[in-house]
């Protein structure tokens, strides 16, 4: 099937009413692979009426530590902060660079939103799924769709195959549909999250002040 012509929003709302999820008798739990506070915002204050989620924050692509270690402490208040139906915990992965360069080794020079972003997916993901696998939980699912930027074909693709290869369930999305990106940057301000400018390696940071030098020098220009 055509990753890019599936609705993966109306595919997790199936799921959400299914007797699964809709069950009385014990929560379901779910495995969230959170990529910052702001993205998990929407999909904290979504998910939570369904499930107890514990946030997984592993990213060892943030660059430098003091970006990591920033991000991490506004994931952590945000929980703490953000009031929700059924609880939500928090797992902080290894933070180890290296096995970020060694995912994307050989894909340092393509440009942001291609082969080294799917590397760096897969590598998150996997993280994810294997605990999911190890921890028991209902299902294993990612914030990362709800940026305009990311491919949700590819983060699903990815999802799904992990989900096959570790015999667990993968909950669809692409959570930047109905507003769900809207309604992110809303909370962010409401709780007063600090919101990067790239999306977390060196490879994209340079980028962006790339981009912030060259509109700098346009205007410059004129």
């Amino acid at each position: 099937m055509n990753q890019n012509k599936r609705n993966y929003q109306k595919e997790m709302e199936r799921i959400l009413q299914t007797p699964v999820v809709m069950k009385t008798e014990e929560v379901p739990s779910l495995l969230l692979h959170s990529c910052c506070a702001p993205c998990s915002s929407y999909v904290l204050e979504y998910l939570s009426e369904y499930f107890r989620i514990t946030v997984f924050y592993y990213n060892p692509n943030i660059y430098p530590e003091s970006e990591y270690s920033m991000r991490t402490a506004e994931q952590q208040r945000l929980i703490s902060q953000m009031k929700t139906k059924y609880p939500v915990s928090f797992l902080e992965g290894t933070f180890d660079p290296k096995e970020f360069y060694s995912a994307v080794r050989g894909l340092e020079q393509i440009p942001e939103g291609g082969a080294r972003c799917h590397a760096c997916f897969r590598l998150r993901l996997e993280q994810t799924a294997r605990l999911c696998a190890q921890g028991g939980y209902d299902f294993f699912t990612t914030t990362l769709t709800i940026s305009p930027l990311k491919n949700a074909g590819k983060l699903n693709e990815i999802g799904e195959e992990l989900a096959g290869a570790y015999g667990i369930r993968w909950l669809p999305s692409d959570f930047k549909k109905r507003n769900g990106y809207k309604r992110s940057t809303e909370l962010s301000a409401e709780y007063g999250l600090y919101r990067q400018d790239y999306c977390g390696c060196v490879f994209s940071k340079r980028e962006q002040e790339a981009r912030r030098a060259a509109l700098t020098r346009a205007s410059q220009e004129e």
